[in-house]
């Protein structure tokens, strides 16, 4: 039978585009907010977020959360500070960026349910180290709706600058039905990776009902140029090139088809494996990159992992080791006490998804699951 990836990257293909890339070069114009640029962000703002607040796409996702840091915490006052605080379970890159930013980044624990970062936990540390914050980072775990108004409070409460990871989330629909951010005035940056349901191959997106803020970012993003060309702040270059704005544009036409699709197929992950623990639902709709569960209690995810890899279907451990575990954090970071965070990294597995994934592809992923997970109670049992 034919290999089910984790991951099977879906960007819309360029080599039927050919009338559109020859415009791009009679125009000419190839980065530099061009016109593709322009109307991607434009018609995101207005078909996503209900023409509320302003988009700017960037070359990627990181480079995006390191301009938003930069910005936020200049316009808060908080950029002598030293910490950034974030959950320990999601991706390098949220750390990365704060660590560009000069900060440290301060890591808190999870829900255990939902996944995301747990409020009380953010509270703790928020008490005990708030005068020396600089930035709030919660993330959009595997696409998951985070709370974006108990942020706007705890930001005014506390007077600390939010940055929302929502790298995953372009295309999640939250407990409203309404896209996930849309009018949020704290700056959200998605990414556009080749492995995200909104897949466009490098690129990334900050949106936020924030006119000062977006003006800054948007000149932050072009070398801190004003309209002279002179730099009047900090800068750096950020801009999206033209042909992957004509990429993001010709997404932007599939994603409610494309998220509809993994949510159904995820549905069936669910029905078809009783007993596993999945992410507690925040929203409608969510748009997964892969499928996290946990095995039920005594299976040994090893073991699993090695009979999925027999089949042909791969598998991974999104995120374990948890950022507190991995090498170059380590010495760097602080930590708060990461309990949930650690329960669950140790049994987190990650199943295909992809925009063409089928049921029958799902059902031989759980049936070949149904029966290891069978073996190896047995095998503990004995």
């Amino acid at each position: 039978m034919p290999p089910i990836p984790l991951i099977r990257p879906s960007p819309c293909r360029l080599s039927e585009m050919s009338d559109a890339l020859r415009d791009i070069e009679e125009r000419g114009i190839f980065s530099n907010y061009g016109p593709l640029n322009t109307r991607f962000e434009q018609r995101l703002t207005a078909e996503w977020f209900a023409g509320v607040g302003e988009c700017l796409a960037v070359c990627n996702a990181t480079i995006g959360l390191m301009m938003a840091i930069r910005a936020t915490t200049a316009l808060h006052g908080t950029g002598g500070r030293r910490y950034a605080l974030m959950p320990s379970f999601t991706f390098a890159a949220t750390a990365h960026a704060a660590i560009w930013c000069g900060l440290t980044p301060l890591f808190c624990d999870i829900d255990a349910h939902t996944w995301l970062p747990c409020h009380q936990a953010e509270a703790a540390l928020i008490d005990r180290l708030g005068d020396d914050i600089a930035v709030i980072m919660p993330c959009a775990t595997f696409g998951a709706c985070l709370d974006l108004d108990h942020y706007v409070a705890l930001s005014r409460q506390s007077t600390i600058p939010v940055v929302i990871d929502a790298a995953p989330a372009l295309g999640s629909l939250d407990a409203t039905g309404r896209p996930f951010a849309a009018g949020c005035p704290l700056p959200v940056v998605f990414s556009m990776h080749a492995t995200k349901a909104f897949a466009v191959g490098e690129g990334g997106v900050i949106h936020a009902a924030h006119p000062e803020l977006m003006r800054t970012l948007r000149a932050m993003g072009n070398f801190g140029f004003d309209r002279t060309r002179s730099a009047t702040g900090l800068g750096l270059n950020a801009k999206l090139s033209e042909v992957s704005a004509l990429l993001a544009l010709a997404k932007l036409d599939e994603l409610d088809q494309v998220v509809t699709h993994r949510t159904r197929r995820l549905e069936q992950y669910r029905a078809a494996l009783p007993g596993w623990t999945f992410q507690q639902s925040t929203g409608q709709r969510q748009a997964i990159q892969f499928v996290p569960v946990m095995p039920p209690p005594g299976c040994d995810r090893d073991a699993l992992r090695a009979v999925l890899a027999e089949h042909e279907i791969g598998s991974a451990t999104y995120f374990s080791p948890h950022l507190a575990e991995q090498p170059y954090f380590q010495p760097l970071a602080l930590a708060g006490d990461l309990p949930r965070t650690e329960s669950v990294a140790q049994r987190i597995l990650a199943l295909p998804m992809s925009d063409t994934i089928s049921v029958a592809d799902v059902d031989r992923v759980c049936s070949v699951l149904r029966d290891a997970a069978a073996a190896t109670l047995l095998s503990h049992a004995a």
